[in-house]
């Protein structure tokens, strides 16, 4: 499976596979911490505009990148969350660790 990232201004932002379970988290969890490593990450984003479905070893991947970024002085965030991704967080706590952005449709409507 490949991955979509960006690098720009020691910001990384990843785009969320449509399924982020066992069978690609071991991927995506290599290749971000080989960039955050590689590019003196500051800044992390996970972009979950194309997420539909993610279980334990999709938090698991979320909260070992916030550990490792919080460790280093690096900030965690999460945008384009839908409604089940959203509740996924608040019952898993990662919502208390991740700063989660509003959707681009919600901005308006603040």
């Amino acid at each position: 499976m490949e991955y979509k990232y960006e690098l720009r201004n020691g910001c990384l932002t990843i785009q969320v596979p449509r399924e982020l379970d066992h069978h690609c988290a071991t991927q995506l969890r290599a290749e971000a911490d080989l960039l955050i490593e590689s590019y003196r990450i500051n800044r992390l984003v996970f972009d979950f505009a194309g997420t539909e479905f993610m279980d334990s070893s999709g938090i698991g991947v979320l909260i070992g990148r916030c550990k490792n970024m919080r460790y280093s002085g690096g900030s965690v965030e999460a945008q384009n969350l839908n409604e089940r991704v959203q509740k996924i967080f608040v019952v898993s706590g990662l919502h208390k660790m991740i700063t989660v952005r509003p959707r681009e449709d919600e901005k308006g409507a603040e």
